[in-house]
């Protein structure tokens, strides 16, 4: 089992004169903590916020409403205003131009508290649900951050990090800032096990201002010197809960120890339990923490879910059923979740030979073959997926409306978290 999960979430091959990462010491192990001296560090700046006049002219009454309406609760002190404008984040017309085109009409509850908090320059914690629109939230206040920033130089690693606990996690991240970085010149790559090291080496080496990793191989590169975090000044953990729960945290530890203490730090989660808050305890420095609806994990009220509870025998008439019902309408995508990878293959198998257009995804995939099938249920050339976990959060499948079957077998274990929003 513990090699089955070092595969899957490190990868199988090896790179020529690198070390991976032991499977069984600790992680990281070769990393010296930094010992910083801030008054020997290069002065940077990270407040870039300024307050529109329509925000200035909100009272502490309005305030209040507004956060009431979007169910943002907020703990700390000294937090600016919402927002409730994207032009009210006073953000550069080049960022703006890309928001336009991908007609948002106006920021999620997250980004409407999140913007001005990350703009200023502070710590934070964002609690919210899958599909709240966090990784805009962190995203584009990193992209007016690096751009206040010097250029980089030859040997100079990243100056936003962003630490995801999965390859589809980051894919997806590095797509969002790709999109939105390509109008001011700012190059990003993903580093990620499962995948050759060759290619995200000579990203490094060529110099990326923002950086998507998972924790495993980003530990595999700094121990063998093909990258460094002494310009990072904008630090992201985003599904720091799962991070967690997957067993990462000695590699965020070492990780964040390469970085200037005086760095800004965002910390993303859908829930908060106290190994979370310890995180963030250490590691940030007078936060603000915004709660976008209840603290406890909820279903996203913007999706309508129907749960049909059945026997086990009853199972495969009632999906037939529900996908003649769904395809049959012309907007038909479907994401079938699946506990194990035999039931996943199984199902796909058995609905591929009834004729129907159906494609799997689980951890045993080659990286390859995973980019492949979403690609392929992206642009809806297979409106088909059956998933297992690897799939159930984060992945930025994003569009109008799809529907979802959850072929679980105890009613308890049922979750839906359906990411919409980016």
């Amino acid at each position: 089992i513990c090699q089955s999960f070092l595969e899957r979430n490190f990868g199988k091959s090896h790179g020529a004169g690198m070390s991976r990462f032991p499977k069984f010491g600790n992680p990281g192990e070769r990393l010296r903590k930094k010992r910083w001296d801030l008054s020997e560090l290069p002065k940077f700046e990270k407040n870039f916020y300024t307050e529109h006049p329509e925000v200035a002219r909100m009272t502490q009454h309005d305030v209040e409403e507004l956060r009431r309406k979007k169910e943002i609760t907020i703990r700390g002190v000294n937090c600016p205003k919402p927002i409730y404008g994207f032009h009210q984040a006073n953000f550069p017309q080049y960022v703006l131009d890309v928001l336009i085109d991908q007609r948002f009409k106006e920021p999620t509850p997250i980004q409407c508290q999140g913007f001005p908090l990350a703009l200023s320059g502070r710590d934070m914690v964002g609690i919210a649900q899958t599909g709240s629109g966090k990784t805009l939230a962190y995203l584009l206040p990193a992209m007016v951050h690096i751009n206040h920033q010097p250029y980089l130089e030859r040997g100079d690693g990243p100056i936003c990090l962003v630490l995801a606990p999965t390859r589809e996690l980051a894919q997806q991240v590095q797509q969002v800032a790709d999109d939105y970085g390509k109008s001011s010149r700012l190059k990003s790559t993903c580093i990620y096990g499962g995948a050759p090291k060759g290619p995200q080496i000579r990203d490094l080496e060529r110099g990326v201002e923002i950086c998507i990793a998972t924790p495993g191989r980003l530990i595999d590169f700094l121990e063998a010197g093909k990258t460094n975090l002494r310009r990072c000044t904008y630090l992201v953990l985003d599904e720091a809960d799962r991070m967690l729960d997957m067993g990462f945290e000695p590699q965020i530890r070492k990780i964040v120890d390469q970085i200037r203490p005086d760095r800004q730090t965002l910390m993303w989660s859908a829930t908060w339990p106290k190994e979370v808050r310890q995180l963030a305890e250490d590691f940030l420095r007078d936060y603000v923490q915004i709660n976008i609806g209840n603290l406890e994990l909820s279903a996203n009220h913007n999706i309508l879910q129907i749960v049909d509870v059945c026997q086990e025998s009853e199972k495969d008439h009632k999906l037939i059923q529900l996908m003649e019902e769904i395809m049959a309408e012309k907007e038909n995508k479907t994401i079938i979740f699946v506990e194990t990878k035999r039931r996943c293959d199984d199902l796909t198998r058995r609905m591929r030979r009834d004729g129907w257009p159906a494609m799997c995804i689980h951890g045993d995939k080659s990286q390859q073959e995973r980019d492949w099938v979403l690609c392929e249920f992206r642009t809806g050339k297979a409106p088909i997926l059956i998933a297992t976990d690897v799939a159930s959060r984060g992945l930025g499948l994003y569009f109008w409306r799809f529907s979802l079957f959850s072929s679980l077998h105890s009613p308890a274990t049922l979750r839906f978290p359906l990411c919409s929003t980016l």
